[in-house]
């Protein structure tokens, strides 16, 4: 199923994409579905079969059209990314000046993003700091669906939920800055991360089982203004989804409704296109148009826009020399 959360006179709702692209609303439908994304994910064994018959047998009055999406998920309960492709990892560290690093073949890593900041397709508001070098990464994300702990690979595979299109949005230069201070991305990506259109279940996907979990085989593209930048494809991820959980879930209750980002995918951003020459010097901008397409996932629309705000004070941003 493609589910959906969308608004209907103000209210938030969730649903699926019947044949034809008009949105079943749930809601209307059943009122036992009348729930959010993330009550549905914790109670599927309940819920997920009267959301598919719904979806089979729903009548005119419960079909909505070219409704206000959000993110299918508005609010997990917890959001990482990983660094999965390693084409996107060498390309660059090569292009700073260094070699490709051992661990990455050792360990699948995730860092702690902002699951307070989630976005769905529509506007991103973005700030005066943001716009030094403000990058789009193209990704796949993968939703937990079940609780685990210490488990086996078997295990986190089946734990999958679905899978999303997502952007993790990318102030470089606040981003360079802070990660000096060996603790990773946080103002740099904290600030909008968008996730949409829709959460497509593992069963409706094409994946295909390999000895290490799931391989989703899913031609990715970003286009910036119309001009098609960044072209890829999920197969090429060096670590599963399976891998990247079993890992995470190490000492650790993961729980349904957690998000996991793969990483960006090889060209899928322009700190990688412009280190490499692909383009020159191009950032974004206030009213840039960024389109993302996985194959089988939809596609995400986000246009670029400057909201209003105090700048930081120039104490707080270290921002190229400093006295």
């Amino acid at each position: 199923m493609k589910l959906v959360t969308f608004l209907h006179q103000g209210q938030e709702r969730i649903g699926a994409v019947a044949p034809g692209g008009d949105i079943v609303d749930f809601h209307a439908a059943d009122p036992r579905l009348a729930v959010d994304m993330l009550t549905l994910i914790r109670r599927q064994d309940e819920l997920m079969p009267l959301a598919r018959a719904v979806l089979e047998d729903a009548p005119a009055a419960c079909r909505v059209q070219a409704p206000d999406l959000l993110a299918p998920l508005p609010r997990p309960v917890s959001m990482r990314d990983g660094y999965a492709f390693r084409q996107h990892v060498a390309t660059a560290r090569r292009n700073r000046g260094l070699d490709m690093i051992p661990e990455f073949d050792r360990f699948p890593v995730t860092y702690f993003t902002n699951h307070q900041a989630v976005t769905g397709p529509g506007p991103v508001e973005v700030l005066e700091h943001h716009l030094d070098r403000l990058d789009f990464e193209l990704e796949v994300a993968a939703v937990t669906g079940r609780t685990v702990r210490n488990c086996s690979l078997a295990e986190a595979d089946a734990a999958l939920f679905g899978f999303m299109v997502m952007n993790d949005w990318s102030a470089r230069a606040l981003q360079m800055e802070e990660m000096k201070l060996s603790l990773g991305p946080c103002k740099g990506k904290d600030f909008a991360t968008s996730l949409g259109p829709w959460l497509v279940t593992a069963d409706e996907l094409p994946l295909t089982a390999t000895d290490r979990g799931r391989v989703l085989a899913a031609r990715m593209t970003c286009d910036v203004n119309g001009r098609r930048l960044s072209e890829g494809n999920a197969a090429d991820m060096n670590w599963t989804f399976a891998q990247i959980l079993q890992r995470t879930a190490y000492g650790v209750r993961v729980g349904p409704g957690e998000v996991i980002g793969s990483g960006t995918v090889g060209t899928g951003c322009l700190l990688e296109l412009n280190g490499s020459g692909v383009v020159k010097d191009l950032w974004l901008k206030p009213g840039d148009r960024v389109v993302m397409e996985v194959e089988g996932l939809g596609r995400l629309e986000n246009a670029v826009v400057l909201g209003e705000g105090p700048a930081l004070p120039p104490e707080l941003v270290a921002l190229g020399p400093r006295p």
